[in-house]
């Protein structure tokens, strides 16, 4: 059953928060700044009106969601910290005496409650109308680009990837007692999975034995997140491999496997609009989805500024339709020519190489033809046979007996005469300056939010971190220019 809103319950304690919590306290701050009650509003309908046990509130638990984006931390721990945090228990709406929930509670609520939600929209348009309530958003300029996070499961066996988080914890405990090699059982040496878990679960329950020793902060947390991955995550690990997860390409000769969060973003640094996609995804495909998302969210577009993956033909006369000005250079391989639309490959534009349907990259390329002599030239790319022969995808892409896989693409450039000129003159130089900006949230979101690596499994879980990660930092970049005001008359 749904209860009633969280709100503090009377305390003797509750003078506390006077005393240690300043005023101006980024959890303050953001519950003042912040109405929660559309979290309610959203997830009712997922809550029995009048059967069951109570549960707990909905807008509680996605706070404990936020402050685990703010800082990533396993369940166990970062319930663990809300117990003595009172910072936490104030921004929770507890007294600082109040019981906290059981971890595993917060994953029920991600399963259960969150599944089938359109959040990662919700929040992002929450947090601009309260932008644009403040006046914090003067132009209808965005910035695009995309950003990859890794899968956890990184394409290794399940084994492996028990062998790793427990290698991790016997050097932590190493650097604290050497001695504890002699009693933590002999490692497994077999490609198997059983065996690995049988070795984790003997080596939690050997560190658990030692009086004092999972009390230090380090082997504690490299010890609970072994615990997790042994029992709650089994059921994905034994699965070997994030299945949503796809190849991507950053370079020629780098790769990654996992997601892409595609991304636009205001000029005063606020994410107006994200789609997350699997690793091959092109980037320049997504353009039109992120501008309608961005109006739905309350900005006039008027200009968007991306780099060479943007400049699509369909972007250009897109851009032209809805008097959009797109500040992107051009790169001509970019155009797919006159195929079908499901025999497209998409250009990685890092690479600057073509990716098949399979997630396959060319791994050479030839321009055919003369320039300014007869039909145009063409580009063409090759890539290895001895994988085609073995792909699952190869029906109706690689002919049996076939010696070489080509792709070729017609070179147009005076389909791009006018963007062409555009991108000499002095406005487009100066406005393609601001790109710098949506590479700088980029690496906020890997470096202070966890995005570099997933924190959960398929690309249902990678929305949901993307939401929880995009919200954090469209809220603390909101204190931040409602601040700025303030701060200039001193600089």
């Amino acid at each position: 059953m749904m209860p009633d809103r969280p709100s503090m319950k009377p305390s003797p304690y509750a003078a506390l928060y006077d005393i240690v919590i300043p005023k101006d306290h980024i959890f303050r701050r953001i519950n003042e700044l912040v109405d929660f009650s559309f979290v309610t509003e959203e997830l009712t309908k997922k809550y029995c009106p009048d059967n069951g046990r109570m549960a707990i509130h909905p807008i509680r638990m996605f706070k404990y969601l936020l402050l685990k984006s703010m800082n990533p931390l396993s369940d166990v721990d970062l319930v663990e910290r809300s117990k003595y945090d009172l910072s936490y228990k104030f921004f929770l709406d507890m007294a600082p005496e109040e019981a906290v929930i059981d971890p595993s509670s917060l994953t029920k609520f991600r399963k259960l409650r969150l599944q089938d939600q359109n959040l990662l929209d919700l929040l992002i348009e929450k947090t601009i109308a309260i932008a644009m309530d403040l006046d914090l958003i003067e132009t209808g300029t965005i910035i695009v680009d995309a950003t990859h996070t890794q899968s956890r499961y990184n394409l290794k066996k399940p084994q492996e990837i028990l062998q790793d988080q427990s290698r991790k914890l016997r050097k932590t405990i190493y650097s604290v007692n050497e001695s504890m090699k002699e009693q933590f059982p002999k490692k497994n040496t077999k490609d198997d999975l059983e065996a690995e878990l049988k070795y984790c679960k003997e080596l939690i329950a050997t560190i658990e034995q030692v009086p004092g020793l999972s009390a230090n902060p380090k082997i504690g947390e490299s010890l609970r997140l072994l615990e997790e991955t042994v029992a709650d995550d089994i059921e994905q690990v034994r699965c070997s491999t994030d299945a949503d997860a796809r190849t991507g390409h950053k370079t020629v000769d780098t790769s990654f496997f996992g997601y892409k969060t595609h991304l636009a973003m205001s000029v005063e640094r606020l994410v107006t609009a994200a789609i997350v996609t699997t690793g091959e995804k092109s980037d320049g495909k997504l353009l039109q989805s992120l501008i309608e998302k961005s109006c739905a969210a309350g900005i006039p577009v008027n200009t968007v500024i991306g780099d060479t993956a943007y400049s699509e033909k369909t972007n250009l006369q897109y851009a032209e339709d809805n008097h959009i000005c797109l500040i992107s250079k051009l790169n001509p391989n970019i155009t797919d020519g006159h195929r079908k639309k499901e025999d497209e490959f998409d250009f990685n534009k890092d690479a600057g190489m073509y990716v098949c349907k399979a997630g396959q990259m060319a791994i050479r390329k030839a321009r055919q033809g003369k320039k300014g002599v007869g039909t145009n030239q063409k580009d063409t790319y090759y890539f290895d046979i001895e994988r085609c022969k073995r792909c699952p995808l190869r029906e109706g892409c690689y002919k049996e007996g076939a010696k070489s896989k080509t792709y070729s693409v017609s070179i147009k450039s005076t389909e791009h005469a006018i963007q062409r000129d555009f991108q000499e003159s002095e406005f487009f130089k100066k406005a393609v300056k601001e790109r710098y900006k949506i590479e700088a949230k980029n690496s906020e979101l890997k470096n202070r939010h966890g995005y570099r690596v997933t924190s959960g499994v398929g690309l249902n879980g990678m929305a949901l971190q993307g939401a929880m990660a995009i919200f954090t930092v469209n809220l603390k970049r909101i204190l931040r220019l409602v601040d700025e005001p303030r701060e200039a008359p001193d600089q």
